[in-house]
């Protein structure tokens, strides 16, 4: 039980600074408002939202139940977790939030949430390329080694 509260403690001060703070400063500062009415670009980045925090969501049960750990660099998983959304690519939580902020890009019409997404993507990315990928390598050794070459980061591989 304690896990659970330590994960979601730690997912939702992500969420609620990278996904919801941020992006709403930003959003305030341009001057960009809630649209007036809701149009199908808004229903489709509500749809798209969604998807993302359906998304993370799941991930984070992922590394609760099969991991024993939680998504935060400082309480990470205690087993790799190679299962769920994690056997496509081996970034989805990244994913789903990218695709939550997407959703508020497409609903807002917003270039300014556009480059903010471009920026926490290239951020993403550089993270886990010089910290979170090798701390797994020493962590996990060959078993992280062998998903690597089995799953893709971004993109699902084809299959044998």
């Amino acid at each position: 039980m304690f896990l659970l509260k330590r994960a979601i403690t730690y997912a939702s001060l992500f969420v609620g600074l990278v996904l919801v703070f941020l992006p709403s400063r930003l959003l305030s500062s341009a001057g960009i408002v809630q649209p007036e009415f809701t149009g199908l670009p808004q229903v489709a980045g509500m749809v798209t939202a969604a998807v993302g925090a359906a998304l993370v969501l799941w991930c984070v049960t992922s590394f609760i139940r099969v991991g024993q750990g939680t998504p935060a660099p400082f309480d990470p998983p205690r087993r790799l977790v190679v299962t769920g959304p994690y056997r496509i690519v081996r970034n989805p939580m990244y994913i789903g939030a990218g695709l939550a902020l997407a959703g508020a890009t497409q609903f807002y019409a917003s270039v300014e949430l556009l480059a903010y997404l471009c920026l926490l993507f290239l951020v993403s990315h550089l993270f886990i390329v010089f910290y979170e990928e090798p701390t797994l390598k020493r962590r996990f050794g060959e078993a992280y080694n062998a998903y690597c070459r089995a799953v893709g980061r971004w993109f699902p591989r084809p299959r044998e």
